[in-house]
Parts: structure tokens; C-alpha cells; sequence
């Protein structure tokens, strides 16, 4: 599918729209569709992604500024429409061939009307590619503008309903004021919200990047991580059972136990084997993690700080430790310590820790996570924004189906 995308500028350019719009590229070429950016100002951002550049469509353009400031003494210069005609024979080969387009903000923002105009004008012949309008800002609702704002052709394209086009806008807020302004019905407008790049947000390298995509870590809730060597004095086994338990309330749990086989112990390996066969027995082959099935050899420190960053909390049962740095670790992480109650680890955790004891039943440690997690604001906040505000969710649940086969959207409004 050919995708093209349209606004005023493109990145290097810094701004909100321009990075959401970059946002939105990345995950179309990503899905394996042919993605263009046609905008006045910018440059490639992206291998996958051709930059087609239009001057005559920027804000900043001379001959546009120069019609600008007449427009916002509420006088419609002689030269406008030429300049509508200029842009319409420059879009028209741009998009020829193009299956939908998608107007970041040039259909609610007096930045360039005659932009507007022109577009208004191919979506209205057959054959112009299927147009989603996607409202950010909007001028009509916005004080700062209303002194460059008048009745009448071409000021009121930015508050009519455009036939046979699909609008969206990034918030319930935006969509009330949209169905105000047009006077249709709130139903007919979708609102899709921006959203994070939680990985580069949380600043993880390739290694952990890969892992955190790989095993889909940013859908569990919560994500917990066990730092440990695979040695029998860690204790794996009630990690896996509290986890099975946990699951029970809280069923997209996971657990990453991050370390290789202890290497100074030949029963490591038999260790690692019933720690195996009880995630089997246990069902939690999709949900438990051992990273010496992942990766190759030690992880570098970098990669475990990296995963500190994208747990929820730590979870610490060990039989015996000399000292327990883990601790320290998800301390300065900021996330929250689930430990067994042996001298050394209270030593360091003090009262800050969440302690059980090294045989107490999995059941009651799953509930201790859970009655913790559950009354803390931070992590219900971490866990809606990490599995309703990334921005693959988004594109996955949002965006990708406005394009599905059979989604044309002239027959919608």
C-alpha cells in the first residue's frame, strides 16, 4: 500500500506535529507499506521513508507569506488563486498513485490557505487518493487567532465538514470542538492520541531493545526482574511459582530472570532443568524469561541497568547472599523491592523493602506483589501509559485499521 503524508514541514524540523508525523511513518514502513512525506521544508529522516519536498507548501514560503498577510486583513489577494492552481499541478504528480493521504493539520490551520484550498479541491474529482485529515490544532477555536480569521471562502474550509474524508484528532477535547465547529456529530470524528517511543524514552540500547521487543515485555503488568546468576541459592523456583500465582490476578505478569548458569557449579546445569520443567508444568513458557535462552554468553552490565529501567519492580528471593547489590540497583532505578528476609538484604533495604520469607508460600508472595503494586498511583499510571500510549500500541489498534482493505472512507460521512 502506497501512503503519503502531508504538512507544512517535515523533520529535521522540530515540532510536535512534524514528530508525530515522523512517529507515524516509521510504523507504516515498519508494516511493510511504501511511505512518502511530502512537506515544504525537511529532509530524509529515515532510509525507508522518500522525502518528496514542495516549497510552495511550507508556511514560511515567500509567496505564501506575501498572501498571508493579506488574508489576515480579511482581504482575498488577486494572486490566491493562481497560488491554488500552482500548488494543485504541483500535488497532482506527487500523489499520483498514492492509495491514501494523510494532511497533518493543513485542513484546521490558516498557515496556508491556499494549501488548504488546493486540497479541498482534489479530494472533490475522482480518483484523488482516499484522505484522512488529521486535526491537531485548530484556528477557528483558538484566541490567539481571531483577528485573522473572517467569514467566508477560503477561511471557512477550516471549519466545514470536507465530503467523502475522514477526520481524526488527538483528543476528546479536539473532537468536541471539531463537531461544534462543524456541526456533525462527534461519532464522525476519531480520536487517536499521540504517543511515546517508550524504548528511546527509556533510553535502552540495541541488546535490550531487541529483548524488550522480542518478548513483548512492555505488554506485561507488571514486569518483574530477577538480576541473579541460574545458581540454587537464588531460590528461582519460588520466583516461578509466585509468579503462576500472581498471574491469577494479575494475569499479563512476567517475569526476566536476566543471569547465566553459575559457572563454578556443575549442578547449575541440572539446577537450570527443573527450573525448565516447572515453568512448563507451570504453563509460563510465554511469560517467564531466562535471558541464557536469549542471548549468547554475559550480559553486559549496561544491558541489566537497561532492563531496570523498563521493570516494574525487583524481585529478590534468594536462600543467601554475601551482599545484594540488586538492591542498590532498583533503588537508584526507582522501582520497587520484593525480597526475601535474610540478614544481608535487610541490611541494605532496610525499611524501604517489601520482605517475605525464603520458604513462605508462593500464594502469599504473589499477593504481597500484587495488595503493593496495585495501591501504588506511579505504577497504574506506568502500566495504562505503557500499554495504551506507546506508539506501536497506537498504530496497531488505531491507526492501521483507518487502512485496512475495504475502509473507504467517502462512504463514511
Amino acid at each position: 500500500m502506497k501512503i503519503a503524508l502531508l504538512h507544512y514541514s517535515a523533520p529535521p524540523t522540530v515540532g510536535g506535529v512534524e514528530s508525530v508525523m515522523a512517529q507515524h511513518a516509521k510504523l507504516m514502513a515498519s508494516a511493510g507499506h511504501e511511505v512518502f512525506v511530502i512537506a515544504g521544508t525537511g529532509e530524509v529522516f529515515d532510509r525507508r521513508i522518500r522525502f518528496l519536498s514542495l516549497p510552495l507548501i511550507s508556511s514560511r514560503h515567500t509567496a505564501v507569506l506575501d498572501v498571508k498577510a493579506e488574508l489576515d486583513k480579511g482581504i482575498v489577494p488577486t494572486g490566491f488563486a493562481g497560488l491554488v492552481k500552482e500548488i494543485k499541478s504541483r500535488l497532482i504528480p506527487l500523489l499520483h498513485s498514492v492509495d491514501w493521504l494523510i494532511a497533518h493539520n493543513v485542513c484546521s490551520l490558516h498557515k496556508n490557505l491556499a494549501l488548504t484550498a488546493a486540497l479541498y479541491e482534489l479530494s472533490q474529482t475522482p480518483g484523488f487518493p482516499k484522505l484522512i485529515l488529521w486535526h491537531h490544532d485548530l484556528a477557528w477555536t483558538s484566541a490567539r487567532y481571531e483577528g485573522e480569521l473572517y467569514p467566508g471562502y477560503p477561511w471557512d474550509l477550516l471549519r466545514i465538514s470536507w465530503p467523502g474524508v475522514k477526520q481524526v484528532t488527538i483528543s476528546d477535547m479536539r473532537r468536541q470542538e471539531i463537531a461544534g465547529l462543524q456541526k456533525i456529530q462527534p461519532e464522525h470524528i476519531e480520536v487517536i492520541s499521540n504517543g511515546l517511543d517508550v524504548a528511546g524514552m527509556l533510553k535502552l540500547g540495541s541488546v535490550a531493545r531487541d529483548l524488550v521487543e522480542r518478548l513483548d515485555l512492555l505488554a506485561a503488568a507488571p514486569l518483574l526482574l530477577l538480576p541473579v546468576r541460574i545458581t540454587r541459592r537464588k531460590n528461582i523456583e519460588l520466583a516461578l511459582q509466585a509468579l503462576w500465582e500472581l498471574r491469577k490476578r494479575m494475569t499479563a505478569a512476567k517475569l526476566v530472570i536476566t543471569g547465566p548458569l553459575g559457572a563454578h557449579n556443575p549442578a547449575n546445569l541440572d539446577y537450570f532443568q527443573e527450573l525448565r520443567k516447572i515453568r512448563k508444568e507451570l504453563n509460563l513458557t510465554g511469560s517467564a524469561y531466562f535471558l541464557a535462552e536469549q542471548v549468547e554468553g554475559l550480559l553486559p552490565d549496561e544491558v541489566i541497568f537497561d532492563l531496570y529501567r523498563a521493570a516494574d519492580a525487583l524481585f529478590l528471593p534468594s536462600h543467601e547472599e554475601g551482599f545484594g547489590i540488586p538492591i542498590l540497583e532498583a533503588g537508584l532505578a526507582g522501582i520497587p523491592v520484593f525480597s526475601s528476609d535474610i540478614p544481608t538484604l535487610r541490611a541494605l533495604g532496610g525499611s524501604e523493602v517489601f520482605y517475605f520469607l525464603t520458604h513462605a508460600e508462593p500464594s502469599r508472595v504473589a499477593a504481597q506483589i500484587a495488595e503493593v503494586l496495585e495501591a501504588n498511583a506511579s505504577y497504574r499510571l506506568r502500566i495504562r501509559v505503557r500499554q495504551n500510549y506507546t506508539w506501536q500500541a497506537i498504530y496497531s489498534k488505531q491507526i492501521a485499521p483507518l487502512m485496512e482493505p475495504g475502509n473507504d472512507l467517502r462512504t463514511q460521512i
